[in-house]
């Protein structure tokens, strides 16, 4: 782990790292059941099977013995939205797992969270057979996505619950992601938007020295929806007081909510294939 906390602005189209892959061939693998069972039941419940689904995109021939993985968590406020492998993350040298999970009504959002642990823990379990390294598993995702990035990230009772130490994550990539309450989550106990929570549903909540590395991505200050920038730059800030000492936030200078994605994955890329290169020394 690289002893570096920084706070950089990257400005809109600026280049923000060539980075050469491996050469490689790609297959990806659909629809593959996460959750084989249920925390009551032990079965999966038909809205598990149908929603707690991954597709995992993975180097077949390659130069890197055990490859990284990223695991990927759409956005869409924890109510919408569905699994995806971002093109520009495909064929980087690195595995990607396009995960899915039960959304708001249907469920409470804090099963949102639990089907992230769950996804999460799946790829930790089973990546070795398809080549990759289990010890380089990076979490992230946009908007609700980079939300339940840094759940699973800083609160340790999810991958807990799935027999995982959320220590061993390589890093945690969230991009505009909360880290106050979510605003669902509020939605469920009828708190308005504009009214911000911190409590267990909160990453702030959970600050804490020994939490994975942090890569925290958002938008200009200026464009960002409801303060995102703002609330990030305050968890950079307490993980940095709670004495972590390798969490990075870089806003993206123009960039709103949904224009800081393209950046931000060039960030990923260089933090998930070259970690030295991917912390910026203050």
């Amino acid at each position: 782990m690289i002893a570096a906390t920084c706070l950089v602005s990257a400005l809109p189209g600026a280049a923000v790292g060539q980075v050469m892959a491996p050469r490689a061939s790609f297959e990806t693998v659909h629809d593959i059941a996460y959750r084989t069972g249920s925390r009551a039941s032990g079965q999966p419940s038909a809205e598990e099977a149908a929603a707690c689904r991954l597709d995992l995109h993975h180097p077949v021939v390659k130069t890197d013995p055990e490859f990284a993985t990223v695991v990927w968590f759409h956005g869409g406020g924890l109510t919408g939205g569905k699994r995806e492998i971002p093109k520009p993350l495909q064929n980087r040298g690195f595995a990607v797992a396009g995960a899915g999970y039960r959304l708001s009504p249907k469920v409470e959002a804090r099963e949102c969270i639990a089907d992230a642990a769950a996804a999460v823990a799946w790829v930790v379990r089973n990546i070795a057979d398809y080549g990759g390294d289990p010890a380089r598993v990076f979490v992230s995702g946009h908007s609700a996505g980079g939300y339940l990035a840094n759940m699973v990230g800083i609160d340790e009772r999810w991958l807990d619950a799935e027999g995982i130490d959320f220590r061993t994550l390589a890093g945690v990539i969230p991009y505009s992601g909360h880290s106050i309450t979510h605003f669902t989550i509020r939605a469920e106990r009828g708190v308005p938007d504009t009214r911000p929570v911190i409590d267990e549903f909160a990453p702030l909540y959970h600050v804490r020295k020994d939490a994975p590395p942090f890569l925290l991505l958002t938008g200009d200050r200026d464009r960002e929806m409801l303060g995102r920038y703002e609330e990030t730059a305050y968890f950079w800030r307490m993980l940095r007081v709670a004495g972590h000492r390798d969490a990075m936030l870089i806003e993206f200078k123009g960039r709103d909510h949904n224009g800081m994605v393209a950046p931000g994955h060039e960030r990923l890329i260089e933090f998930v294939i070259d970690p030295r290169k991917g912390r910026i020394q203050p």
